[in-house]
């Protein structure tokens, strides 16, 4: 009783010293995380440095196919945005789309009205499934990439002959209307494929990789040769490099939500991290099924137990399950002191005229009733004047 009275001199709240002890591994593997993501982002960003701009000479860029081009007597010229590459469409010129996944689908419709009938050229590089199917109806991106990177061009596209092998191999396409040049093929699925125009001279070329237009394997295989062919049959390249900063991407008094402007990527590796605390959380629980009581493999004083449940109802500020458990363990101790039965020492009908006779108070059966028997207390000082009260009418029990 005087462990539990003395509760408020007892601080629940830890200290600096155990919070550092309860956070450090959280902290240090989050210290870790920052790491890696900076160094996989530094490492990434100059390994990919301009990449398909036909202005930069990186490994990954284009540059020395603009410089070829140029001394063909064609003429290259960048747009970021889909106003300009719209525009630029016509009879006398070869429009190549970059990145063609990083199109919305209704820039992708306007794209795909503007070239449709401009007697042009329309070069995608590797259109994904997002993309591919609205650019160019009656080609379908299949799921499963080519194993090897160089391929035979297995197709009677005069300028897929004349190049011979080259580093096509990437995404392939079902073609499902006929009449189209197939080539590259990976087991039996084309990875370039061209799309001649319904009326006119126009054309779409779908190529599946990206790896014949870089600098670093232009001079590999016959990847020059089918560049310059695919990209040289007008007098004009216009090189169209999506941007984030398109003006076009939305309607105009579309309204984006915070989710709308996060790139997909995040949203699957938020999903991935989700799924990834699930399991943690799993095999940190490690009891997968009802508790099981074990005897402790030392004895603990009884101090130390009455101490960690006031803590315990302190932090969740339990003075009603603190006040019950007092009044519950007070009215059996009294009860055999008084003479009735423990199994009707909380029932008040036999417990108070008992203790009330034995102590000779007259009038003081409501008193012990609101302390034996009361609501529980407001407050933390209300809690201790209540257990101070059930040990002097203990104490006052033992002495008569």
């Amino acid at each position: 009783m005087t462990t539990e009275a003395t509760l408020p001199s007892t601080s629940a709240s830890p200290t600096a010293r155990q919070v550092w002890t309860r956070a450090r591994g959280v902290v240090l593997a989050l210290v870790l995380l920052l790491v890696a993501a900076v160094a996989i982002a530094a490492i990434r960003s100059t390994e990919r440095h301009g990449s398909l701009d036909p202005r930069s000479a990186d490994p990954y860029g284009s540059r020395a196919v603009a410089e070829l081009l140029a001394d063909r007597g064609v003429d290259t010229r960048v747009v970021t945005t889909l106003d300009q590459a719209r525009a630029a469409a016509g009879p006398d010129t070869t429009l190549l789309v970059a990145v063609p996944d990083l199109l919305t689908h209704r820039q992708q419709s306007r794209l795909r009205s503007a070239t449709a009938d401009s007697d042009g050229r329309t070069v995608l590089v590797a259109p994904g499934g997002w993309s591919v199917e609205r650019l160019v109806p009656g080609v379908v991106a299949d799921p499963a990439t080519s194993l090897d990177s160089t391929l035979s061009p297995d197709c009677g596209l005069p300028a897929a002959r004349r190049a011979g092998t080259a580093d096509t191999g990437g995404i392939r396409y079902t073609v499902t209307d006929p009449g189209n040049d197939e080539c590259y093929p990976s087991e039996r699925l084309p990875t370039l494929v061209r799309v001649p125009a319904a009326s006119g001279d126009g054309d779409t070329v779908v190529l599946g990789a990206p790896d014949i237009l870089y600098n670093d394997t232009l001079d590999e295989q016959g990847n020059a040769s089918l560049t310059l062919q695919l990209l040289g049959s007008r007098p004009h390249l216009v090189w169209y490099l999506p941007s984030l900063s398109d003006s076009s991407t939305t309607d105009p008094g579309e309204e984006k939500d915070f989710l709308d402007l996060l790139p997909s990527g995040w949203l699957w590796g938020t999903l991935q991290l989700f799924f990834a605390a699930a399991l943690a959380a799993l095999w940190r629980a490690r009891r997968l099924g009802p508790l099981v009581p074990e005897k402790l493999p030392v004895a603990i004083r009884a101090s130390e137990t009455v101490e960690g449940r006031a803590r315990l109802y302190r932090k969740a500020n339990a003075r009603d399950r603190a006040a019950t458990a007092l009044r519950s363990t007070t009215r059996t101790r009294l009860a055999p002191l008084v003479g009735v039965p423990v199994t009707q020492a909380h029932a008040p009908e036999a417990l108070l005229p008992a203790l009330s006779g034995h102590l000779h108070r007259d009038g003081d059966g409501q008193s012990l009733h609101s302390l034996l028997f009361g609501p529980p207390p407001g407050d933390d000082a209300a809690l201790i004047s209540l257990a101070d009260q059930l040990d002097a009418l203990e104490r006052e029990v033992r002495r008569s």
